[in-house]
């Protein structure tokens, strides 16, 4: 189970997961990040269907907490910083970063607030980002002299384009949620009162949905960027085909036929 510092709900086929060190503005620490990525593990199961990450007191994440940079360097000087970044770096790309994009559901990153350096990473590497019209978006890197990691450099191009992502790097200032949806960094924005309703009517759908289908469509979607067209078209024809065997693609196409909403149970 996760701790305190990471929430994890399940319900009617969602999970939630809440970042909740409201007092820092949900910045990551070494535990935080390990308990992340277990409640990320946990939504594995067949009766997880959609999840939803997001932020207590009206923050997604303000990034990694620096005090403890401070501290570290403090303590135990240069070696001691690289050790300390090497875990914190290691454990959210592995259990993370990488567990976000092996789970065949959708993920919805549910933006108010600041969304900063590692906390942007972690919106990133989601499936959908939803954002509230007050959130703000900043790489933060820079400040401290940082370079980008939580998959920062593989997501952002690909969303906003190459120039694009490195003017974010670079120039250090705050996005505003219309210019983000504007560059394609978010895909939806609505009024701040309104955004976790509407986040937990997109996940209901979502969870209602051919969770099956989802899945192998994320996984062909990862593998486009590194795959030439004839092996995308073999893994396409792969998967397609194996849809045969699942019943909501079954029930699809007789829901299909017979002119009624299809009744999905994610297998």
């Amino acid at each position: 189970m996760a701790g305190d510092d990471v929430k994890l709900t399940k319900q009617g086929g969602m999970a939630t997961i809440t970042l909740n060190r409201p007092e820092s503005r949900n910045a990551l620490t070494p535990d935080m990040v390990g308990n992340l990525g277990e409640a990320i593990r946990s939504c594995r199961g067949a009766e997880v269907r959609a999840v939803i990450i997001t932020g207590a007191g009206g923050f997604f994440c303000s990034g990694a907490d620096v005090k403890d940079f401070k501290d570290q360097f403090e303590q135990g000087g240069a070696e001691a910083l690289h050790q300390y970044l090497e875990k914190l770096a290691g454990t959210l790309h592995e259990d993370v970063v990488l567990q976000i994009r092996r789970l065949e559901k959708p993920v919805i990153a549910s933006i108010h607030g600041v969304a900063a350096g590692a906390g942007f990473s972690l919106m990133l590497g989601c499936d959908m980002r939803m954002a509230a019209s007050d959130a703000r978006f900043l790489m933060a890197y820079g400040n401290i002299g940082a370079t980008a990691d939580g998959g920062s450099t593989h997501f952002l191009p690909r969303l906003v384009g190459a120039g694009r992502a490195m003017e974010l790097y670079l120039a250090n200032q705050p996005t505003s949620a219309e210019r983000a949806l504007e560059i394609g960094l978010v895909s939806q924005v609505c009024p701040s009162a309104d955004l976790d309703r509407h986040v937990l009517e997109t996940a209901t759908r979502l969870s209602e949905g051919p969770t099956a289908a989802y899945g192998r469509v994320k996984t062909l979607f990862d593998a486009s960027w590194d795959t030439d067209l004839t092996a995308q078209l073999e893994a396409e024809t792969e998967a397609i085909t194996s849809v045969a065997f699942t019943s909501d693609f079954q029930e699809g196409i007789r829901a299909f036929s017979d002119k009624r909403r299809p009744w999905f149970q994610g297998r």
